[in-house]
């Protein structure tokens, strides 16, 4: 292993530029070289692809987004477009490839490693919906930006004593509204992963307000549906004012929290150390704060699961 690229693909979350520093300083420490990829396997299949140096690395480590550009590709998924990326690496002589990114992006991987050319991943993405990491690079910046905006609509649904659904990102995943929830004190949280009667919605509504309570916060995972059919029908069920806020693609920008740098620059370099071990078909990851790596086939079998006791204890704590 002399020459390792570098890539980030799918959505981006805040993280990734610390996790792209760590590949490139880890790399060349061990006296790698190394390559960045501009616009995921887009640009892998276009051969636009750069040599990285320690500068090209410095001062991105608390930027969000990703320098080297994200895109989804569907010529991609083809063996022709595989077939292709395989070209302009060996073009240049690129032994190994990291790979930044979620499930999708873990997949393409995969079919380069089966094709021989060794790939690991590094799960980037806010949702924390990869089975095999207890965190993936992203969540906890994006949480806290969450957190900060419910702490202010609280503000305004305390100073016009209304109920306020906040509608969060996670399409099959319910960790950002679960956390973010419990973290901010929501009357209901609504995740896919739990199918919530809506008749105990309104009797917790109903309870709160007959004891005197002005306000209350719904927090809704995007997966369960529109939060402005919720707020309709709690409405018009209840009497209460309702309003809906949708926090949409704010909640993947900024810069990182300490905890994202930390697991990024942590992921990115054992990252390096496998491909340098010659191992491919892989993913990095975190559980209980030591360092794991699984095969993809294990992350592609295992479905994501919920704390349910943190589930439970937001019911407890919301009566």
């Amino acid at each position: 292993m002399k020459k390792i690229g570098v890539l980030t693909s799918g959505g981006d979350s805040p993280g990734m530029n610390a996790a792209i520093r760590a590949v490139v300083r880890k790399g060349i420490y061990h006296n790698l070289e190394v390559y960045g990829v501009k616009n995921g396997y887009q640009g892998l299949m276009e051969g636009n692809i750069v040599k990285m140096d320690l500068g090209s690395v410095g001062d991105i480590i608390q930027r969000g987004g990703t320098i080297l550009f994200s895109a989804r590709s569907e010529e991609f998924k083809t063996d022709e477009g595989q077939e292709r990326a395989i070209e302009q690496m060996k073009k240049l002589g690129i032994d190994g490839l990291i790979v930044i990114g979620g499930d999708g992006s873990f997949r393409g991987a995969q079919k380069l490693t089966e094709k021989g050319y060794p790939c690991i991943g590094v799960p980037g993405t806010i949702d924390n919906d990869i089975s095999g990491t207890d965190f993936t690079i992203g969540f906890d910046t994006s949480l806290n930006t969450i957190i900060e905006a419910v702490d202010k609509i609280r503000d305004t649904a305390t100073s016009h004593e209304r109920t306020y659904i906040i509608e969060v990102m996670g399409r099959d995943a319910g960790d950002l509204a679960l956390w973010s929830g419990l973290a901010g004190g929501a009357e209901s949280i609504l995740i896919p992963e739990k199918k919530e009667d809506f008749s105990e919605i309104i009797d917790r509504l109903k309870r709160g307000h007959e004891r005197g309570k002005k306000h209350s916060i719904i927090l809704l995972a995007e997966g369960v549906g529109s939060g402005f059919d919720y707020g309709d029908r709690i409405e018009a069920e209840t009497k209460l004012e309702t309003r809906v806020t949708v926090l949409g693609y704010i909640q993947r920008g900024g810069s990182p929290s300490a905890t994202d740098r930390v697991l990024a620059s942590r992921l990115g370099a054992r990252a390096v150390e496998l491909l340098l071990k010659n191992q491919g078909g892989r993913m990095v990851g975190i559980q209980n704060n030591k360092l794991v790596d699984h095969a993809f086939d294990e992350v592609f079998t295992r479905d994501h699961s919920i704390n349910e006791e943190m589930y439970q204890l937001s019911k407890e704590l919301s009566i």
